[in-house]
C-alpha cells in the first residue's frame, strides 16, 4: 500500500474523522499530525515543520492522536550531529526550535513525545502491535512541502472486531469453567462490550456484561457501565449469597501510576440456602436487603511487576458509602480499606547486577461503621454479607479461608475492623535462574479482625464496649494493638504467571485464638492480590 501525500497543517483543516463499523476496510486521511486506523496497515505521513510537540492531546471524538499549537520549525544549527540517521546514515532528525515559546526543543523530544502518543494509541486496546513510527524526508514533488519539513509514519492495524474465549479456570478451593465474549471499536471511538458467563463449584454461577469507552478519546479517562447476576457458595458461612444489580464508573488517571475509579452501584442480595446447622447469626441476616452505594478507589502503583516485584511499592484505598441520605436502600454504612506493600531487591556480593533476591513487606487494613440507612432513626449493626473476612491461602497465609475473626458455632460470621500484615523473602531456584518467575519464598504474616459489640449482638470480642457504634469502633481500635496477632510462618514455592501469582506453601500456625481455624501443612493458593 503506497502512502498518501504529505499533508500540511496549514492546508488542511482540522475536521472531525471517526472511523465507523462501515469504513474499517478504508484507508482514512486527513490534518497533519493526526493517526487513523483501519483493518488494513495504514501509513499516514505528518510534516512536522507545521506541528508542535509538546503534548500529543487527543481532542477529537474519534480515534486520533492530534498535535497542537502549529508553532514549531526544524533547524540545522552549525555543529550540531545529534540525529536519527537512515540506511544511508543521512541524518534526518535534528533539534527543533519552538519560535512561540522560545525554547530549545531537540529531537530526543520530540520523538519522546511521538512515542507518547503512540503509547495512548495502544491503551485503547483495539490495535495490533506494535504500532511502529518511521520519520523520513518529505516527498519532494509535493509542492506544499518545504526544506525542513519532515515525515512521520504511523503504522496501525485494527484488531479484529469480537473475541470469543472459552476455558477452565483453578483457583482457591475452587474451580469453573467460563466463556467471554469481547466486541470492539462498536461505535468507532474504540468502545468495548464485555459478556461473561461462568460455572463453579464455589461460585455456582456469574455472569456480567460491561460496557466500556474512553471520554473524548483519552484513554486515561473512561466511562463504564455494567450488569451482573451470580449465585456465591460460602461455605464458611453456612449459606449462599445471590446478587442481581448494576453499576457504572468514571475511571481516570492522574499521573504515570496513579489512578481513581468512582462508582455507583445497586445490588438487590439475597442470603438463601441456609445449611441445616446454620448458626443463629446467619439465620439473622437471611433474606433480602438492597444495597445502594457511592465507592472511590484511588490507586498509585510502581512495582516493577505486580504479580512479583523486586522494587517499587503499592497504595491502594477504597472507600465506601452506602445507604446514606439520597442513597436510600436498607442497608447503611461507610467503609474503608487500604492496601500497602513494598519490595526492595537485595544485593549479593560476588553477583553482577541484579541477583534476583528480593524482601517484600505488606499491611493492609479496614474498618466498617454502620449507620442509619434512609429515614431509619437509628444506626443498625452491620450485616453478615457487608463485613469483612480474613485468613487463607492469598492472604493470611497459615490459616483456613475465613479462618480469622469472630464466630457463632462453625460459622465465620466476619469483623468491622481488621488489620493484617506480612513479610517474605524471595530467592531464586538453584540451576533454574534469576531469569524465571519461579522463586522459593520464606514468609511470616498475621492479623487480627474484630467485630463491634452492640446491645444485641451475638457476637463476644474482647475489650469492646457498649456505647454507640462510634464509641465501639474507637474502643476496637484501640483492641488491635492490646494484644498479639495470630501468625503464621513458613516456606513454599512462588510461580508468577502473567494472569496470575500461583503459591505453595507449608505453613506453621505460631498463633491461634480460641475458635480460630489454623492449618499446618500444605496450602495451594491462586489469586491475583496477595498480601
Amino acid at each position: 500500500m503506497s502512502a498518501p501525500a504529505s499533508l500540511n497543517a496549514k492546508t488542511i483543516p482540522p475536521d472531525r474523522i471517526n472511523l465507523s463499523p462501515a469504513s474499517r476496510n478504508t484507508v482514512i486521511s486527513g490534518a497533519s499530525g493526526r493517526t487513523f486506523m483501519g483493518t488494513r496497515a495504514v501509513r499516514q505521513r505528518v510534516a512536522l515543520a507545521d506541528t508542535v510537540i509538546p503534548g500529543f492531546t487527543p481532542r477529537m471524538p474519534a480515534i486520533v492522536e492530534e498535535v497542537e499549537n502549529p508553532a514549531v520549525e526544524l533547524t540545522y544549527p552549525d555543529g550540531d550531529t545529534f540525529g536519527v540517521a537512515d540506511a544511508d546514515g543521512q541524518v534526518y532528525v535534528r533539534p527543533l526550535h519552538a519560535k512561540r515559546l522560545a525554547v530549545h526543543f531537540c529531537g530526543w523530544e520530540a520523538l519522546q513525545e511521538l512515542g507518547g502518543a503512540v503509547d495512548k494509541l495502544n491503551r485503547l486496546d483495539i490495535f495490533q502491535q506494535p504500532i511502529s513510527t518511521y520519520i523520513d524526508t518529505p516527498d519532494q514533488t509535493d509542492a506544499s512541502t518545504t526544506p525542513t519539513d519532515h515525515a512521520v509514519f504511523i503504522t496501525a492495524k485494527e484488531r479484529g472486531q469480537y473475541t470469543i474465549k472459552t476455558g477452565t479456570e483453578a483457583g482457591t478451593a475452587e474451580g469453573s469453567a467460563y466463556i467471554n465474549a469481547q466486541l470492539r471499536n462498536i461505535f468507532g471511538g474504540a468502545e468495548s462490550l464485555n459478556a461473561n458467563a461462568s460455572l463453579g463449584t464455589r461460585t455456582r454461577s456469574a455472569y456480567s456484561a460491561n460496557f466500556d469507552t474512553p471520554v473524548l478519546s483519552n484513554p486515561d479517562l473512561r466511562w463504564q457501565v455494567g450488569g451482573l447476576a451470580s449465585s456465591t457458595l460460602k461455605h464458611w458461612a453456612s449459606h449462599e449469597e445471590i446478587l442481581k444489580g448494576g453499576n457504572t464508573r468514571f475511571l481516570w488517571q492522574t499521573g504515570a501510576r496513579s489512578k481513581h475509579e468512582f462508582m455507583y452501584s445497586g445490588l438487590w442480595r439475597q442470603v438463601t440456602g441456609l445449611a441445616e446447622k446454620a448458626s443463629p447469626t446467619v439465620r439473622a441476616d437471611a433474606g433480602d436487603s438492597f444495597k445502594s452505594s457511592l465507592t472511590h478507589t484511588w490507586t498509585n502503583d510502581t512495582r516493577d511487576l505486580p504479580m512479583l516485584p523486586s522494587r517499587g511499592y503499592l497504595l491502594k484505598t477504597v472507600t465506601e458509602l452506602a445507604g446514606f441520605g439520597p442513597l436510600q436502600g436498607d442497608v447503611g454504612f461507610g467503609k474503608f480499606q487500604f492496601d500497602s506493600q513494598a519490595a526492595v531487591p537485595i544485593p549479593i556480593p560476588g553477583i553482577p547486577g541484579e541477583s534476583g533476591v528480593s524482601f517484600t513487606a505488606g499491611l493492609r487494613g479496614g474498618l466498617l461503621l454502620p449507620l442509619s440507612p434512609g429515614a431509619q432513626p437509628q444506626a443498625t449493626q452491620s450485616r453478615l454479607n457487608d463485613r469483612f473476612q480474613l485468613g487463607g491461602p492469598t492472604d493470611v497465609r497459615g490459616f483456613r479461608l475465613s479462618g480469622l475473626g469472630p464466630r457463632d458455632g462453625q460459622d465465620a460470621v466476619g469483623g468491622d475492623v481488621f488489620a493484617a500484615g506480612g513479610a517474605a523473602l524471595l530467592v531464586p531456584l538453584p540451576r533454574v535462574g534469576k531469569e524465571t518467575p519461579l522463586r522459593l519464598q520464606a514468609f511470616i504474616n498475621g492479623g487480627r479482625l474484630l467485630a463491634l459489640k452492640s446491645a444485641d449482638s451475638p457476637e463476644k470480642v474482647d475489650g469492646a464496649h457498649d456505647g454507640g457504634a462510634s464509641g465501639n469502633l474507637l474502643a476496637t481500635l484501640g483492641e488491635l494493638t492490646k494484644k498479639l496477632p495470630s501468625a503464621a510462618a513458613g516456606i513454599g514455592l512462588v510461580y508468577a504467571h502473567p494472569a496470575a501469582r500461583f503459591e505453595l506453601n507449608f505453613s506453621l500456625p505460631l498463633v491461634v485464638r480460641k475458635g480460630e481455624e489454623g492449618r499446618k501443612g500444605l496450602s495451594f493458593g491462586v489469586g491475583i492480590d496477595f498480601l
